[in-house]
């Protein structure tokens, strides 16, 4: 390789990662004069913060739950966000594929496992289908912005669930706003004598899913070309209509088998409160992976690994909840915002 061609690939290499990585340094710096400012040991913390995400095989093993939503959602947003469809609906799509699929686990326990699984993940992937595709259709038919009908989509899902929850699906006997816990067979299989389950697998096998649709298909050129020039890909053919309907569906399937694996395996009954901000915070992944399913996928375990962390710097260093999560966001607003500067400029 000669020294040309070296240069071309330091400076790409430099591109790619340069600027996350120095927003991590400045959102870091930000944290510890916050750490600080509340008479905390920033060492401490901080050593905290990375035991508690990676210090041993539990602490990895709950980085890596956490991660596996955020990378399905996350997956899922980077499929619209390419073709320039602002999906914010993730919360409620992740509430409606989590609520289909409980329902199916919870009328159908008898049927044998490798069914009702298939079903039930099923189930999860057409209810938050078909709830994304509802705001694509009014994007086309009414001219609705996506950004405001997803949006609100997310209330009403949340407030369906609840309902759900404290009435037609409580408990029988209980008074607390969840189901009755699912049967064994409606629980997703653990591997490695671990509470790593398959959904982490079927994950981690989406992020090559997505790559190939983007990157190694016809639909996907049509998509980011959607994305990228609307009216030049309308010139060539292409059905930006058609486009939106599909970007909705597919981004809104993997969200729904996000949510229904969750309650599958880590809640094992359904809450009135599921996600945890899954739905909002795979927004924050999609964008911090630059919308690319292998920088969502190494985005999704930075972005768990600050959760978990961020949980453990609290109990460890006394740090109150609300600044801990504060030096998170900040972490990875910095990042987020060095990335956009870093872009502008390139453009």
């Amino acid at each position: 390789m000669n020294t040309g061609q070296t240069e071309s690939r330091n400076r790409a290499l430099w591109r790619a990662l340069g600027p996350p990585v120095i927003g991590a340094v400045i959102g870091f710096v930000i944290g510890a004069l916050l750490i600080l400012m509340a008479g905390a040991n920033v060492q401490e913390a901080y050593t905290a913060m990375l035991r508690g995400a990676f210090g041993g095989s539990r602490q990895i093993t709950e980085t890596v739950l956490k991660a596996a939503p955020l990378l399905l959602v996350g997956l899922g947003l980077t499929v619209a966000f390419r073709a320039r469809v602002w999906n914010i609906g993730g919360e409620g799509q992740f509430f409606v594929g989590a609520l289909i699929g409980a329902v199916i686990a919870l009328n159908f326990p008898d049927w044998p496992r490798p069914l009702l699984l298939s079903i039930m993940l099923l189930g999860g992937v057409v209810g938050g289908m078909l709830w994304a595709m509802l705001a694509g259709v009014m994007k086309i038919k009414w001219g609705v912005s996506e950004i405001i009908s997803t949006l609100m989509f997310n209330y009403i899902a949340i407030l369906l669930v609840q309902y759900m929850a404290r009435g037609p699906l409580q408990e029988p006997g209980g008074y607390l706003p969840q189901s009755a816990q699912f049967v064994p067979e409606a629980r997703l299989p653990l591997l490695f004598d671990s509470r790593i389950h398959a959904g982490v697998i079927l994950a981690v096998i989406l992020v090559a899913v997505v790559y190939g649709l983007l990157w190694a298909t016809p639909l996907g050129f049509r998509l980011r070309m959607v994305g990228s020039r609307s009216s030049v890909a309308r010139y060539a053919g292409v059905s930006v209509e058609k486009s939106i309907l599909f970007v909705m569906a597919f981004s809104g399937g993997l969200i729904g088998l996000a949510g229904i694996i969750e309650v599958s395996t880590q809640l094992t009954r359904l809450k009135g409160d599921i996600s945890g901000g899954f739905g909002f915070a795979g927004i924050l992944v999609a964008l911090l992976g630059r919308m690319h399913p292998l920088g969502v996928a190494i985005a999704s375990i930075l972005f768990a690994a600050l959760i978990i962390g961020s949980e453990s710097m609290h109990v460890v260093s006394g740090l109150p909840n609300s600044l801990a999560d504060a030096i998170q966001a900040v972490i990875v607003l910095s990042v987020l915002a060095v990335d956009a500067l870093a872009r502008r400029r390139q453009k």
